[in-house]
């Protein structure tokens, strides 16, 4: 009977632990990341590659995601083009887009969301923030800063709106949801 019982006890702790591992304390019930239905979603095989490389991609007229630095943020009736930056960081958030993410406000200039992932990390501190800076915060949080402003903190940069006019009122004052695409 002993050896049935702990065969089972080891079998229901096999089974039980990965569901306890798989939560962070990122899981919050208030930021959500939906990829939208009909589009594609693009994701990193984990290898360090993101999709187009050592391949052709001729799904946008010859343009790789790594050719092509530019993305929409769409808030409301509101449309912003940004370009993302040169780095590794950029290229691992484009390769998840489109995505809508759930933001929250912060200190009356940012919205920020938790991704469920991490991406790569190359931190500096900017000294300044400016209006329409995309940027990583740690290696999971997203941040979108719609007012310029001094900061000691690091970030690793994802890109900017290019033309950031309106971006404070199409935000508002709480949080919000802004579709990422390319």
């Amino acid at each position: 009977m002993r050896p049935l019982f702990l065969t089972l006890a080891l079998l229901f702790a096999a089974t039980a632990c990965p569901a306890f591992t798989a939560c962070d304390r990122n899981d919050d019930p208030t930021t959500t990341i939906n990829t939208p239905t009909g589009g594609s979603s693009n994701s990193s095989d984990n290898t360090g590659n993101t999709p187009g490389d050592n391949e052709d991609n001729d799904d946008n007229n010859g343009d790789s995601p790594e050719t092509t630095r530019t993305m929409t943020l769409k808030i409301g009736n509101s449309t912003f083009t940004a370009t993302l930056a040169d780095n590794a960081t950029a290229q691992a958030f484009a390769a998840m887009l489109p995505m809508s993410l759930s933001m929250s406000e912060l200190n009356n200039n940012e919205k920020y969301v938790y991704l469920d992932q991490s991406l790569p990390v190359q931190a500096s501190s900017p000294g300044t923030i400016q209006t329409g800076d995309i940027m990583l915060y740690g290696s999971s949080c997203v941040v979108l800063f719609y007012k310029t402003f001094s900061t000691s903190y690091s970030y690793t940069r994802i890109g900017r709106v290019d033309n950031p006019d309106g971006l404070a009122s199409a935000v508002g004052s709480g949080s919000v949801t802004v579709l990422f695409e390319r």
